[in-house]
């Protein structure tokens, strides 16, 4: 007989729970914000660090950049209790906001992301936020920065962490790799061709490129799994039986890095779905505290 909790319905029941839960906390307010451009979205948020954990001295930073497959319904405010979650863990957080979604769509799906805005803001953020890090979080560490995002904004951390290794032609693309600890990237939407092929969230990665013809030309410039090896260390962690966007997504990265010659860390949870990554009632945050700990420390 098959088993019943892996029956759609039951799967989706249990996803639609898992997004109430972590969707139930109140938003924590931070420590300060700070703008690194003009659009009302140019903004960082900054958490001081409130735990003792780890082996003492600066706090690490933390860099979170949030889901919501770069849709303009889903800001930073969502993920602010996960940002709290690693404040009291030990950590420095900046969590970065950036522009999505443009006009368009229809009220129960909007459009994905800006091209080029969502780019050119996280790679603006990232380039003035050691500055700005030790203006707002004076107890933290700059030079040991760990990127992490979930969903959408587990792409942007592995696309951040790439940026060396766009092409040449790429108005982001930087020398040599930023100075980075690595990346610890949630349920990301980390290869393109399988998340369109698998649908994840509506098509929003053909979305955020353009659609049409322009999946395909814009896509050496946005997609990780086209920007590999990056030399930085890199895992992600992935539920098993997340449906938003599914364990196959991250294999498909992971496998393309080991053809790059690259080793990508690949945590995968048991039991576990999209959304329980980035809430602090589920175990499953914790375990994401630790790989980030593991990278920072």
């Amino acid at each position: 007989m098959p088993d019943a909790a892996a029956e759609p319905g039951n799967a989706a029941a249990r996803a639609a729970a898992e997004e109430k839960s972590a969707f139930s906390h109140p938003a924590v307010d931070p420590d300060g914000t700070a703008a690194y451009g003009d659009h009302p979205d140019q903004v960082i948020d900054f958490y001081a660090p409130r735990g003792a954990e780890g082996p003492g001295g600066p706090a690490p930073v933390v860099v979170v950049l949030h889901g919501g497959a770069w849709r303009a319904p889903y800001d930073r405010r969502h993920v602010s209790p996960f940002a709290a979650f690693l404040a009291r863990r030990g950590f420095a957080v900046a969590s970065v906001e950036y522009r999505r979604g443009a006009e368009g769509g229809t009220a129960d799906r909007p459009l994905a992301g800006r091209w080029p805005d969502t780019f050119d803001d996280v790679a603006a953020a990232l380039d003035v936020l050691p500055a700005l890090v030790r203006e707002y979080l004076p107890q933290a560490d700059a030079r040991r920065t760990v990127l992490t995002g979930h969903s959408a904004g587990g792409h942007l951390a592995l696309w951040a962490a790439a940026r060396h290794v766009l092409p040449a032609d790429a108005p982001w693309r930087i020398d040599r790799p930023a100075p980075l600890r690595g990346v610890v990237a949630l349920a990301p939407i980390a290869d393109f061709e399988v998340a369109q092929k698998l649908e994840v969230c509506g098509g929003a990665a053909q979305q955020l490129l353009g659609g049409g013809d322009r999946f395909a030309e814009r896509r050496p410039y946005a997609d990780p799994s086209l920007l590999l090896p990056t030399g930085i260390a890199t895992t992600l962690v992935q539920g098993r039986t997340d449906v938003d966007v599914p364990q196959a997504v991250a294999e498909a990265y992971a496998d393309a890095a080991a053809r790059a010659g690259e080793v990508v860390g690949v945590t995968l949870l048991e039991d576990v779905g999209h959304f329980p990554l980035i809430d602090p009632a589920a175990d499953a945050c914790a375990v994401v505290a630790e790989e980030i700990a593991q990278l920072a420390w």
